[in-house]
């Protein structure tokens, strides 16, 4: 009968060291935090990087009217549209339209050159995470594609 209650007082202590506490944890304190935008995505996201990466974040504007000019980057861009509309024409000339709170996946490489546009009559803010190549610029100005 002992070794069952022992056994059982044992087990049940393992199952409660599985269990989330409140008793253990450790709140923050004089920590304040903002969401500058917040973006859904249409798709899975997967980031890849190898060797040393430059993280950078980046708030861009685009005045109503304006371009980003064509370009690519030599490591992935994540970014979430804040507010407006952007335009973008890939290499092989189809577009892609993402509102406020869309996000926008770029890949990473000459083979990836884009423009980006704005057509509206507010301007498109983006804030932007790069992941380059450790000393790589942010993105390198191309020709326009032979379609556009």
């Amino acid at each position: 009968m002992n070794i069952k209650r022992t056994g059982t007082a044992v087990l049940g202590a393992l199952l409660l060291g599985f269990l989330p506490t409140v008793a253990g944890a450790t709140p923050g304190s004089g920590v304040t935090a903002t969401v500058l935008a917040k973006g859904t995505t249409e798709d899975s996201i997967t980031l890849k990087a190898k060797g040393r990466t430059d993280v950078v974040f980046r708030e861009i504007t685009i005045a109503p009217g304006g371009t980003t000019g064509w370009h690519y980057h030599p490591g992935q861009v994540l970014a979430v549209v804040k507010s407006g509309t952007l335009t973008r024409k890939l290499d092989d000339c189809s577009t892609e339209v993402t509102a406020t709170g869309g996000v926008v996946v770029e890949p990473a490489g000459h083979k990836h050159v884009h423009i980006g546009y704005n057509y509206g009559t507010e301007p498109v803010v983006l804030l932007v995470t790069y992941l380059v190549p450790e000393g790589s610029p942010l993105s390198v100005d191309m020709p326009a594609p032979s379609c556009s």
